[in-house]
């Protein structure tokens, strides 16, 4: 490959979040320094698949281009960033963006200048940056020499890495001592191998790579990647519309309340903070003196468990929230669990963690099914995720892309490939919908009353239909969202019908299928839901 183009950023992306689900056992293993047996693997997981999440969900129009690619992997890294290695990582993607902003595609000297300033990011980010840790190779990679061409750029930064990741137990005695290379370091390495997979058009390496020369001796009770163990907390939280002045003075606050302090933004004025303390109150308050602290996450260093995966029952498992009986019964049918969210009721974060938690599973997937859904998922995976689940959220905007993510999903593959799989289904699945207007409205076709049947075709309203709501004429916006949907080629039909569908509703839109388009198969399910008389889902 002679240039990443938008697309190979992000298969870049999810060969990062493949490869780190493989290694992050062992990674994780290995993270003896400061203090012994960390998560650094599990938080390079965590913040790596936000910022491939973010790439997943974002507007085609803000990742057309390697570019904006890069802008949105930053972006998503930074709100999901976890631990000191995970807010290095998020350095890394901005510097790496600042450097191709506007690039359309991005070529050898583009590779070089985006690790140079990925690294010195990353550095700058580190109140005192240590050698011999994730900083050491990073800094190498970036300034390796080599050809002119990517893959040329790409293969010295690997070897380099590798080079400065072997010689970490020189640079810190507590590695030698263990018997291992440095944790972050060995992180960086496999991001690394993952670019060049990409260039080379081949799989990452997902070998451990003999990361464990011997399991370190004496390991603390609580995973702590960094700092020291006089502190017992963990405070992270992101903070809007920050100034650099105000983030340099938010950060010596932090410093005199404990240690591992990092204040670190993506450019755009989005700040990710993160310190170890004994005073959590005083860490947050800090952060409510300059700003409007979201996504607070504490996690007592105490209260992780040693044997990590060990403690779960079962490897894997999909939830997801459920307006309609018809559809929670289906859903279970599939061995997803559910939570059942009554007519009118808004789900709380603190019910859906309790399902996801109650699952017993290491790794959970989320389907919300709904856009204003999203928010309350990612609350609830984030609180999961802080007890040590490993949570991804898919973004579904609708149940018929659950249904059709759901259908792909496989135990058998290896969880970064199923959400993969899973993601692509239900980003692939066009999604329609026929409902009866509760107010008068201006809408795309037209102005709607109160009791009009509507026909949206991807949340845009195709057609209303003068009310009351009769069968003819939902019948009618029911053709009409078929319609608009099979414009573009399709293959199945999945319908979903609402606890108030008429009677002879399905049978009508298989008639209408078999005229218009018999090449598309249709599959009816009585979802039950309230909202909507027909959902619509096309593959």
């Amino acid at each position: 490959m002679e240039a990443l183009d938008a697309a190979a950023v992000r298969r870049w992306a999810a060969a990062c979040v493949g490869a780190l689900d493989a290694h992050r056992e062992a990674i994780d293993r290995i993270n003896v320094y400061p203090v012994a047996d960390g998560d650094t693997g599990s938080n390079l997981l965590t913040t790596v698949r936000a910022a491939l999440e973010a790439l997943l969900r974002a507007p085609v129009t803000e990742r057309a281009d390697a570019g904006g690619a890069f802008g949105v992997l930053a972006t998503g890294a930074l709100a999901g960033a976890r631990g000191n290695s995970g807010v290095i990582v998020s350095q890394v993607l901005r510097g790496m963006a600042e450097a191709v902003r506007e690039q359309p595609v991005v070529e050898g000297e583009h590779l070089r200048r985006a690790l140079r300033r990925g690294a010195e990011l990353a550095t700058a980010a580190m109140a005192e940056p240590v050698p011999g840790t994730m900083i050491s190779v990073l800094s190498a990679a970036a300034a390796a020499t080599g050809g002119e061409g990517l893959h040329e750029v790409a293969r010295a930064a690997v070897r380099a890495a590798a080079v400065a990741l072997e010689h970490t137990p020189r640079q810190l005695d507590a590695l030698a001592d263990a018997g291992v290379v440095d944790a972050g370091g060995r992180g960086v390495v496999v991001l690394l191998d993952a670019l060049l997979a990409v260039v080379q058009g081949r799989e990452p390496d997902l070998r451990d790579a003999g990361t464990t020369v011997a399991r370190p001796v004496n390991p603390h009770v609580a995973p702590r990647e960094a700092g020291s163990d006089l502190y017992a907390y963990e405070v992270m939280y992101l903070l809007d519309g920050v100034d650099d002045a105000t983030a340099g003075a938010l950060r010596e606050v932090l410093v005199g309340l404990g240690d591992s302090v990092s204040v670190v933004g993506d450019g755009a004025g989005l700040w990710t903070v993160h310190v170890h303390c004994n005073d959590v109150g005083g860490a947050v308050e800090a952060g409510v003196r300059v700003g409007s602290p979201r996504r607070i996450r504490v996690a007592r260093f105490a209260d992780a468990a040693p044997d990590g995966p060990a403690r779960f029952t079962r490897d894997r498992a999909v939830v997801v929230p459920v307006r309609g009986e018809g559809l929670a019964e289906l859903l279970l049918a599939e061995g997803v669990a559910v939570l059942r969210v009554g007519d009118g009721e808004e789900p709380t974060p603190y019910e859906l963690t309790q399902v996801i938690t109650a699952t017993g599973a290491a790794h959970v997937t989320v389907l919300p099914g709904h856009p204003l859904l999203m928010e309350l998922a990612d609350e609830a995976a984030i609180r999961a995720v802080a007890g040590g689940q490993d949570v991804v959220v898919v973004p579904c905007a609708s149940p018929v892309q659950v249904l059709a993510a759901v259908a792909v999903h496989d135990p058998r593959r290896r969880p970064a490939d199923d959400v993969v799989a899973m993601t692509e289904a239900a980003a692939a699945t066009r999604r329609g919908e026929v409902r009866v207007a509760v107010e008068d409205a201006i809408t795309w076709a037209g102005p709607c009353r109160a009791d009009d049947v509507l026909a949206l075709a991807d949340d845009e309203v195709v057609l209303v239909e003068p009310g009351p709501p009769g069968v003819e004429a939902l019948a009618r916006a029911t053709r009409a969202v078929a319609r608009r949907l099979l414009a573009a080629g399709g293959e199945l039909v999945t319908a979903l019908l609402g606890r108030d569908a008429p009677e002879g509703l399905a049978d009508g839109l298989a008639a209408f299928l078999r005229a218009e388009r018999p090449e598309a198969d249709l599959v009816v399910y009585a979802g039950g839901q309230a909202d909507s008389v027909l959902l619509l889902g096309l593959e």
